[in-house]
C-alpha cells in the first residue's frame, strides 16, 4: 500500500524565531464541574501542542488555565509558517512495476496517481518511489483543524457533554464566548455557533463587563484585576494559604485533604475565606461525624486545636469578596446546622439500644443471593477471626468478639445517612456499650485498607478480623464463580486480596494462606469449594503480590519481575515468607556473585534436564576429578553453615554463603567433562549438579534470574 509521508526540510529547534509569536485560546463556558476543571484544560492545552508538534511547528513554553468558567492555552513563540515538507509516497515493488524494462499497469497507475510522468520517479528499496517538497502552510490556517483536534481530545475527558439551542455542538456545558488570538490577531474560528474574538470577561460579580485582550500575553494580569484567579495551580496555592492562615488566627490547624483541595480550588475564580463556628452541643458527636458533615458534604475545612481534638469552627472558600462578610458566615452556619443536628439525634437514637442487639437485623441484609445474608457472613468471620488471632499473636476472645459486632452498624441510623463511617461508628457504639478497647478498636479498623497505599489496623486483633473478613469475601466470591474479569472487578475482590497481603507482610505476621482459605472455602454455604477454587485462590492472591511487588523501592534496589519469578518458581503461600526472599535477592542481585551463580544454575539445570537427572544421591568414589570433589565439599559445608540460617530464614546470609560456592563451581565448569562415557562417574558427576540445584533453590529459583 502506498503512503505520504511528510518530513520537516529544516532543522527544528526549541529557540524562538524572529517570526515565531504568541498562540492564545480560549473556551468560556458556564460552570463547569469543579472536577472538570482541571482535567479539560490539561486536556485541551495538550491537544494544541499535540496539534502544533503533529505538524512541525515550531513553539515555545505551553501555559494552561482553568476556572469554573473557562479553560484556556498561551503558547509562546511559535512559527508564523510550517516549515516546508518533504512528501515520500512508496509505490509497487519493481518486480510488479517494471516488466522487460517497461512500466506496467501497476508502474503507470502509480506515476498518474501522483500527478507525474513514470520517468519522474525514483527508486528506494527494492520499490518505486515518488518525492517532492510541498511548501508548508500558514499557522494561522492550520490553527482551526488543530482546535478541533484539542476538543476531540477533552470530549475523551467528560462521559456525558450538552447540547444547547439550535446547535448540534457539544461541550459538558454551554459555551458562552471564543477566543483565539494568534501575533495579535483574530484567528478565523467558529465553533459552538461562536465566532472567535479578543473578548473574555472577568468575575461574574465584580467585574462583569468585557475584556479586551492585546494578544494573550495579557490575560493573566487583565483577569487578575477583573478578580479572576486564573492558573488553577497558583490559585490551589492562594486557597491552601488563606485556609492555613484562617485557622492560625483561630490557634487551630486546618486539615485540608489535597482532593478537597483540588475540589474546592476549582469551584471559585476568586478564592476568599470565611470563618464560621461549630455550636457546642454538636460537640459532643465524635469527630468523624463532625468531619463527615462539615467536609465531605458541604465541602468546608475543620480544624483542630494543639491537643489534635476538634475546634468548634469550620473554614470555607467563598467566591465572591463581599461587602457584608457576616451573611456569608451565617448562611454557611445555617447550612452546617440542620446536617449536624441530624448526626446528632442518629447518635442519641442510636446509642438507646445496646450495640449488640442491632446484630439480629443483619438476618434481614442480604450479603450476597448464594452465600446468605450479613448474619451468616458474621458468623463466618468471627469464627476465622478467632482462629486467625490466636495465629497471629492477639487475644483469641477478643478477636472473635469483634467478628461478631464488626457489622452491627450497618444497620444504624447513622451509618444510615453516613455510609462512609461504616466500622467508625461501630467501634464508637462498642465504646460506648462498655466493650474491651481491643474489641472496639478492631471494629474500627476492619474494613482497613480501603485504598491501595491506605493505613492498616491498627492492632492485631483489628488485624485478625480484618483479614477474616476479606477471606471469606474471597472464598465466597470464588466459590460461587464471581471472580473478576480482566475489565471489571465489581465486588472490589482485588482490594480485598490486596489488603490481605499488605496486612500480612506490613504487620509482619508470617501466616501460610493454603489453611485459612481452606477454612473460609468449607465455611460457604454454596458453590465449588473444592480443590479448584482453592487454587484459584491462592493464584489470585499471589498476582496481586506480584503486582503490589514488582517495581517497588526497597533497600538494596528495586523489586524486578525476575525476582519475583525466581521467588514464584518455589511455589510459597506465606506472602511474608515472599517478601523476605524478596528483599534479600533485591541486596543480594547487584553483587558479582549473582550473575555467576544464577549462570551456573541454568547450566545445571539444562544439563540435567537433558540427561532426566534429578537424583542428588552421589556415589563420591566415582567422581574421579579433583575439582568436582572440590564442590562436592563445598557443597557439604554449605549444607551444615545454610541449616542454623534456613531455621532462622536468614535469607541474606543464605545467598552470602551460596555466593562462596562461585569459584568452585567456576572450576567445575571449567575442568569437569559431567557427561563421561562411564555410567557410574557420570552419574555421580549429575548428581553433584543436583545437589548444586537444589542449594540453589533454598531462598529462590536462581537459574531464573539473569546470569
Amino acid at each position: 500500500m502506498s503512503r505520504f509521508v511528510p518530513e520537516p526540510t529544516c532543522d527544528q529547534t526549541m529557540s524562538e524565531s524572529p517570526s515565531s509569536v504568541v498562540l492564545f485560546m480560549e473556551i468560556g463556558t458556564e460552570e463547569l464541574p469543579a472536577r472538570y476543571v482541571v482535567p479539560l484544560a490539561e486536556a485541551f492545552a495538550h491537544g494544541i501542542e499535540k496539534g502544533l508538534d503533529q505538524r512541525s511547528i515550531h513553539h515555545g513554553r505551553v501555559q494552561r488555565f482553568a476556572t469554573p468558567r473557562r479553560i484556556a492555552v498561551n503558547v509562546a513563540g511559535v512559527d508564523r509558517q510550517q516549515p516546508d515538507q518533504r512528501i515520500r509516497r512508496d509505490g509497487p515493488a519493481l518486480a510488479i512495476a517494471v516488466k522487460d524494462g517497461a512500466p506496467t499497469r501497476a508502474g503507470l497507475g502509480f506515476a498518474r496517481s501522483c500527478g507525474v510522468p513514470f520517468e519522474a520517479l525514483g527508486q528506494h528499496d527494492g520499490k518505486l518511489r515518488f518525492e517532492r517538497t510541498q511548501r508548508g502552510a500558514r499557522t494561522v490556517d492550520l490553527l482551526p483543524t488543530i482546535f478541533d483536534e484539542a476538543l476531540a481530545a477533552t470530549d475523551a475527558r467528560v462521559p456525558r457533554r450538552m447540547r444547547w439551542g439550535d446547535g448540534e455542538a457539544t461541550f459538558v456545558r454551554p459555551v458562552r464566548w471564543l477566543g483565539a488570538l494568534f501575533g495579535g490577531e483574530v484567528v478565523p474560528l467558529a465553533h459552538f455557533g461562536l465566532t472567535a474574538g479578543r473578548t473574555t470577561y472577568g468575575h461574574r460579580f465584580h467585574a462583569p463587563q468585557p475584556i479586551e485582550l492585546r494578544d494573550g500575553t495579557d490575560y493573566e494580569e487583565k483577569l487578575r484585576d477583573a478578580k479572576v484567579w486564573a492558573d488553577a495551580a497558583s490559585r490551589r496555592a492562594e486557597t491552601r494559604r488563606q485556609v492555613e492562615a484562617a485557622a492560625a488566627r483561630l490557634d487551630g490547624t486546618a486539615r485540608i485533604p489535597e482532593a478537597l483541595l483540588d475540589e474546592v480550588a476549582s469551584l471559585v475564580e476568586w478564592p476568599v475565606a470565611i470563618t464560621g463556628g461549630i455550636e457546642p452541643r454538636f460537640m459532643r458527636l465524635p469527630p468523624e461525624v463532625i468531619v463527615a458533615t462539615v467536609e465531605t458534604n458541604q465541602r468546608y475545612f475543620t480544624l483542630s486545636g494543639a491537643d489534635g481534638k476538634l475546634l468548634p469552627a469550620f473554614i470555607t472558600i467563598a467566591n465572591i469578596v463581599s461587602k457584608d462578610p457576616q451573611q456569608i458566615v451565617a448562611g454557611n452556619e445555617r447550612v452546617v446546622r440542620p446536617r449536624l443536628a441530624d448526626g446528632l439525634f442518629f447518635w442519641q437514637q442510636d446509642l438507646r439500644r445496646p450495640f449488640a442487639d442491632y446484630g439480629a437485623a443483619l438476618a434481614d441484609v442480604t450479603f450476597q443471593e448464594k452465600l446468605g445474608s450479613v448474619a451468616d457472613k458474621v458468623r463466618r468471620t468471627a469464627t476465622l477471626a478467632g482462629g486467625l488471632g490466636a495465629a497471629i499473636g492477639a487475644d483469641r476472645a477478643a478477636a472473635e468478639r469483634a467478628g461478631e459486632l464488626c457489622k452491627n452498624d450497618l444497620v444504624t441510623r447513622m451509618v444510615g445517612e453516613f455510609p462512609e463511617l461504616q466500622g467508625v461508628m461501630g467501634g464508637y457504639y462498642a465504646h460506648e456499650n462498655g466493650e474491651d478497647a481491643a474489641v472496639c478498636a478492631a471494629i474500627r479498623d476492619h474494613y482497613l485498607p480501603t485504598q491501595q497505599n491506605g493505613p492498616l489496623p491498627a492492632t492485631p486483633e483489628a488485624a485478625a478480623v480484618a483479614l477474616a473478613d476479606k477471606l471469606d469475601t474471597l472464598a465466597g466470591y470464588f466459590a460461587v464463580s464471581l471472580r473478576p474479569t480482566a475489565s471489571k472487578d465489581p465486588y472490589a475482590l482485588r482490594r480485598a486480596a490486596l489488603g490481605v497481603i499488605r496486612i500480612l507482610v506490613e504487620g509482619g505476621f508470617d501466616l501460610d494462606l493454603r489453611p485459612w482459605l481452606e477454612q473460609a472455602l468449607a465455611a460457604q454455604p454454596a458453590g465449588d469449594r473444592g480443590q479448584a477454587t482453592l487454587a484459584a485462590l491462592l493464584g489470585f492472591l499471589h498476582e496481586r503480590q506480584r503486582a503490589w511487588s514488582v517495581g517497588r523501592a526497597v533497600r538494596g534496589g528495586t523489586i524486578g519481575a525476575e525476582m519475583f519469578e525466581a521467588v514464584a518458581g518455589l511455589k510459597l503461600t506465606r506472602p511474608l515468607d515472599i517478601e523476605r526472599r524478596l528483599l534479600a535477592l533485591a541486596t543480594f542481585m547487584p553483587g558479582p556473585a549473582a550473575a555467576s551463580l544464577a549462570g551456573a544454575d541454568k547450566r545445571a539445570r539444562n544439563i540435567l534436564h537433558q540427561a532426566g537427572h534429578a537424583d542428588t544421591t552421589i556415589d563420591r568414589y566415582h567422581i574421579g576429578h579433583e575439582a568436582g570433589e572440590a564442590l562436592l565439599a563445598a557443597l557439604d559445608a554449605a549444607e551444615v553453615e545454610l541449616a542454623p540460617l534456613r531455621s532462622a530464614a536468614d535469607y541474606p546470609a543464605m545467598l552470602t554463603r551460596l555466593a562462596v560456592l562461585k569459584a568452585p563451581v567456576d572450576r567445575f565448569f571449567e575442568e569437569v567433562r559431567v557427561m563421561d562415557d562411564d555410567p557410574a562417574v557420570r552419574g555421580a558427576r549429575l548428581g553433584v549438579l543436583a545437589r548444586l540445584d537444589a542449594l540453589c533453590r533454598e531462598v529462590a529459583d536462581l537459574s531464573l534470574l539473569p546470569g
